[in-house]
Formats: structure tokens, sequence, C-alpha cells
């Protein structure tokens, strides 16, 4: 009886671990390029795309040092979805953190900027969050960000 009850659990277990790697394999690749080029021509923005697919638009292209990947940088922001909800935001002042501890689309689209620069990331799931909710971000969601660098550290 306890072999049966032992299989059976191991059973229940193998197929639960099967159901949350399936739905981990969800891509929203095509349907987040989709949303960003609609939020694009809706904005009427003049966005690039880098070899990743991050989207972006240099306001002003910043006249101090650039940061790199392992820099630590201040950054004013403002997060939100492409309907305008915002999920996060940072004060004037700025949130000041290492680019090896954001996701991404940060790391890559921060680099755009020198000091004193600013713009907009457009970033598709698989550069944010991907297939995981994250503090009230849905999986899979594009996420936009007017940013401000205000000095690299």
């Amino acid at each position: 009886m306890k072999k049966i009850i032992f299989a059976l659990i191991f059973v229940i277990a193998l197929s639960c671990s099967t159901d949350s790697e399936t739905d981990s394999l969800v891509d929203f690749t095509e349907q987040n390029e989709q949303e960003i080029q609609d939020y694009i021509q809706d904005n009427n923005l003049n966005a690039q795309r880098s070899a990743t697919g991050l989207y972006y638009v240099i306001d002003e292209p910043g006249s101090g040092e650039r940061p790199n990947s392992n820099s630590n940088v201040t950054v004013s922001y403002r997060g939100f979805f492409t309907d305008g909800t915002v999920f996060d935001e940072s004060d004037a002042n700025g949130v000041s953190f290492d680019l090896q501890q954001v996701i991404p689309g940060w790391t890559e689209g921060i680099q755009l900027f020198g000091e004193g620069g600013s713009g907009t990331l457009l970033v598709p799931s698989r550069l944010g969050y991907g297939n995981r909710d994250f503090r009230g971000i849905p999986a899979g969601s594009v996420l936009i960000f007017e940013v401000i660098l205000i000095s690299v550290n």
C-alpha cells in the first residue's frame, strides 16, 4: 500500500511540474512585436530596433559619460504598459542600481544614453520579465519606460 501511495504522489508531482514547464514555453514574440508596432504607430514615434528586439527612442543623447553593462547608474523613470497604465516610477532624483541587476532591456537600453540623456525604451517580454508574473506585471507584457540617465556612478 505504501508503494502505491508513493507512486501516486510521484505521478501527481511529475504532472504538476510538467504543467508549469508547459506554461513557461509560451512564446510572446509575435504578439509583443505587433503590440510594439501598434504602439509606435499610434503614438507617432520614430523608434529604432536593436538586434535583440528592443525598441528605443532617443530624445536627448546626453553629453556625459556613457555606461557599460557593468556600470552603476542613477536613472529617473516611469514604467507603463502600452495602454498607458503606470506600474512603476521613480521620483525626480531617480534610483541607483547596477545594470547587471535589472531586466535585459534596461541593461541594453540604458547604455544607449550618455549622462543627461533621455528617451523611451519599448521592451518586449523576452527582455523584461518573460513568461512570469512579477509584482503586478503580467507574464508576456510589453514594458515601456521613459528614462533620464542622471549619472553614471
